[in-house]
């Protein structure tokens, strides 16, 4: 199964066992994350998550070849990025997080980070745009003009940077994300389950109470650069191991420009 889990007391750890392709999400993947949250949050005994992966990398994003699949009824895309839950998630990552891998990470509630840990959203030199969450998600849990960077450039942040925005928790040594993160979920299970599940439902109805007006501007944004022939670009160069050869400005200009009012 390419989603291992362990129940451990009052806790869970959630694996992403797909190293040899970096844990990308395809079909399979996210099928099986979203049967195995759908089961821990049905667990009364489960009072806390956490998600984990396999290798030296968390996930690298939606498996490019393969695609990542169809958004699952409870947990939308990859399983987790529209899930509705009531246990919380900490997000043990050692590695990068690029792309979806990132968006899932913005999807938990706590991130524990080894120091060898990056975090991105590289869609833009792909031709395509963050689809999972991360164009209002990054924003929200970082300083806008960082977001604004990160989504601009797809460029990397480091654990430490991350950390001292208040995207990351805390930092650890490499090797010892899943250790700090079991512990934090086990001092959560040792909380009042009704407390801790009413507290959770609460935050998230207030730091999500913009979600809708996101997904539909991240729809209006997918739309667009489909539209245009730089998605298809970017990933036949991703593939081809390739610079991509982008399309002329005006092409892309033509097709996002609002419609300007008659004067």
């Amino acid at each position: 199964m390419p989603v291992r889990v362990l129940r451990q007391g009052g806790s869970a750890v959630c694996t992403l066992d797909r190293p040899d392709k970096r844990n990308a999400m395809d079909p399979e993947m996210t099928a099986s994350l979203d049967r195995a949250l759908n089961d821990l949050d049905d667990d009364s005994e489960v009072r806390a998550v956490v998600l984990a992966a396999a290798g030296t990398t968390f996930c690298a994003g939606t498996d490019l070849r393969l695609g990542s699949g169809e958004p699952t009824d409870r947990g939308g895309y990859y399983g987790i990025t529209r899930r509705v839950r009531t246990t919380p998630i900490i997000a043990a990552v050692e590695g990068a997080a690029f792309g979806g891998g990132f968006e899932i990470v913005l999807s938990c509630d706590v991130v524990i980070a080894s120091r060898s840990a990056t975090f991105g959203l590289p869609e833009v030199s792909r031709g395509v745009v963050a689809t999972t969450g991360g164009l209002f998600r990054a924003p929200r849990a970082l300083p806008p003009m960082i977001a604004a960077e990160l989504l601009l450039t797809g460029d990397p942040l480091d654990a430490a940077r991350a950390a001292a925005l208040g995207l990351v928790n805390r930092v650890v040594d490499d090797g010892q994300a899943l250790t700090v993160a079991l512990e934090i979920a086990e001092r959560i299970s040792r909380n009042s389950p009704a407390a801790v599940r009413a507290t959770l439902t609460a935050m998230h109805a207030i730091t999500g109470r913009d979600d809708l007006l996101g997904w539909q501007a991240t729809a209006a944004a997918r739309a667009t650069v489909l539209a245009s022939p730089d998605a298809a670009e970017g990933k036949n160069a991703f593939l081809q191991r390739r610079a991509p050869r982008w399309s002329r400005d005006q092409e892309v200009r033509d097709t996002t420009r609002p419609p300007s009012e008659e004067r």
